[in-house]
């Protein structure tokens, strides 16, 4: 199943400026950033959980983030 990242991209842009600065703040290279925002690998539990801490997202809010499918159009 993939997921549409985008929103889950545009706050790591608002709060990080660059998948970069994110990336050094997960402690992860940011081809990993990148290889899990494009579905090509997937995100583990504890990455989520502090992602979640470094972007300030809510508990409740993370299926918006993380788990929102991403919808093809035809």
């Amino acid at each position: 199943m993939k997921f549409d990242y985008s929103k889950l991209n545009g706050r790591i842009v608002e709060i990080f400026g660059t998948q970069l600065n994110f990336a050094v703040a997960m402690g992860l290279s940011e081809r990993s950033i990148s290889l899990k925002l494009n579905n090509r690998v997937a995100w583990k539990n504890t990455e989520i959980a502090k992602a979640a801490k470094l972007l300030k997202i809510r508990y409740s809010e993370i299926p918006k983030y993380f788990f929102r499918n991403l919808v093809h159009e035809s």
